[in-house]
């Protein structure tokens, strides 16, 4: 799982399926590695749309202190990315290493200008999110440029993905996760080099950070969150929830949260 060589065709297959020994890493470690889960021509052609996006919706970015560049729903605004977004194999992935339905949380694009150096510190994903009642989602991160080291690529905390309970992180402070939880400080560190059409999968509770970007290039990675089709809405403020009128106990689900990898 954490070897180096990024050489292989796709570990995706035309169903929609990876091999096993995938779904057993991700599930023993609360990350994988998938390798050519887009082909080399339609990476490019994404990457161009998800340029042209940024340019034209950079001020719209959630992220306001210069780590990265967040544009949340991007399905809702570009047919293109709207397409990656709702990939069918995507989603079959997703259901096989998760083991059990799910729906559409959030897309986003994810972007690290050139030359940034901040890092996005260790955090899990989950405890910003107002779910409950759910088992642990997953968000597919894909390259849409090559991501080595020096361009921002992730660093895992594997077998971290059952620590739940812990109160949000901040991104921008390096020692808060592990102010949270002592122990994870001693956890291993995995950092996961990704090829363009490469994706990671992680669990929302896995904790990750993103190195700095060093290159010219900026870091473009489309995200796609998964959440367990039961996920109810528990109160909490979050952009994507805070306009919809929801009370405690709603089913996140409809047309809002679609699942139409199964059409």
């Amino acid at each position: 799982m954490f070897t180096t060589d990024q050489t292989a065709a796709s570990e995706v297959d035309g169903d929609g399926r990876v091999p096993e020994e995938l779904v057993d890493a991700y599930r023993e470690h609360g990350f994988v590695r998938v390798r050519g889960v887009l082909e080399p021509d339609r990476v490019e052609r994404l990457r161009a749309h998800a340029e042209a996006f940024l340019t034209a919706h950079r001020a719209d970015s959630l992220e306001q202190r210069g780590t990265f560049s967040q544009l949340v729903n991007v399905w809702r605004q570009d047919e293109n990315l709207r397409a990656l977004t709702f990939d069918p194999r995507l989603g079959r992935v997703a259901e096989q290493l998760a083991g059990f339905p799910l729906r559409l949380w959030h897309d986003q694009l994810l972007v690290k200008e050139p030359r940034n150096n901040l890092a996005t510190e260790f955090h899990q994903d989950r405890p910003y999110w107002p779910h409950a009642g759910d088992r642990l989602p997953l968000s597919a991160w894909i390259a849409l440029v090559d991501v080595p080291p020096e361009r921002g690529c992730m660093t895992f905390l594997p077998g971290t993905q059952h620590r739940a309970g812990l109160r949000p992180q901040d991104l921008h402070d390096e020692d808060d996760l592990f102010a949270a939880d002592p122990e994870l400080r001693w956890v291993p560190r995995v950092t996961v080099p990704l090829r363009a059409g490469d994706c990671t999968f992680h669990s929302g509770y896995t904790g990750h950070m993103a190195l700095p970007n060093r290159t010219d290039v900026a870091r473009i990675a489309h995200v796609v969150i998964y959440m367990d089709a039961a996920t109810t809405y528990d109160g909490t403020p979050h952009v994507v929830t805070d306009p919809l009128g929801l009370t405690p106990g709603d089913r996140l689900d409809g047309e809002t949260f679609p699942r139409p990898w199964r059409a």
